[in-house]
């Protein structure tokens, strides 16, 4: 199967960073949506990353089915049994995510839109909700002990490392390590864990990412 898709893309990256966990074969191609529109929009004319096309040829999006779609094969889940558990890991990685989308729209605000378009008041109430969402996000990663490697890893801490990654790497960001400590311990982690090393956060289209195959 192919994963389309950039990996400065928080949506990608967790898809990516999926399938290693989970032992699921898959190619790479770097497309992004924005220098590669055309060439995305033959593949899936949604032009939306993240798009997986199965063996099949089937064209799936959106990173949480595509996520069920890899477990399903697996015959394994990355979120815990125990209900308590997996409630806990349901909000943290809703507040992770929704941090990812705030942030993607100040992203796009900031590269999208011309500059005299920048529209002040909007930008003000996204970067509201966006630390609402870091901060009751750093306050659930907090409660958990890091995890001591890969196998310790469920989607919450995936989500959270991510999220909290693609705000490093992106211009515009108004939060600082200081401001989610426990976002920035969990982050130091995890980015040091094989599946995380071997999908780094690249930015350019340049970059050829080689595929990925499951021993």
């Amino acid at each position: 199967m192919r994963l389309i898709g950039m990996l400065d893309s928080p949506y990608v990256r967790r898809v990516a960073i999926a399938l290693r966990l989970l032992d699921i074969p898959f190619e790479h191609d770097p497309l992004s949506v924005f220098r590669s529109f055309d060439q995305f929009r033959r593949i899936n004319p949604v032009v939306k990353a993240p798009t997986l096309v199965c063996d099949d040829g089937t064209v799936l999006m959106d990173s949480g089915l595509i996520i069920d779609y890899a477990e399903m094969l697996a015959g394994r889940s990355l979120w815990p049994a125990d209900p308590a558990s997996r409630t806990r890991a349901l909000r943290t990685a809703g507040l992770a995510l929704a941090a990812c989308e705030k942030a993607v729209q100040i992203v796009y605000e900031h590269n999208v839109r011309p500059p005299d378009k920048l529209h002040a008041p909007w930008l003000e109430r996204v970067e509201a909700q966006m630390g609402a969402a870091l901060k009751a996000l750093d306050v659930e990663v907090g409660r958990d002990p890091l995890p001591a490697d890969e196998g310790a890893l469920t989607q919450a801490g995936l989500c959270a490392a991510i999220a909290w990654r693609f705000m490093q790497i992106k211009p515009d960001m108004p939060v600082s390590q200081a401001q989610c400590p426990a976002l920035a311990a969990l982050s130091a982690r995890v980015e040091a864990f094989p599946a995380f090393l071997a999908t780094p956060a690249i930015e350019t289209a340049n970059v050829s990412t080689p595929g990925y195959r499951a021993p």
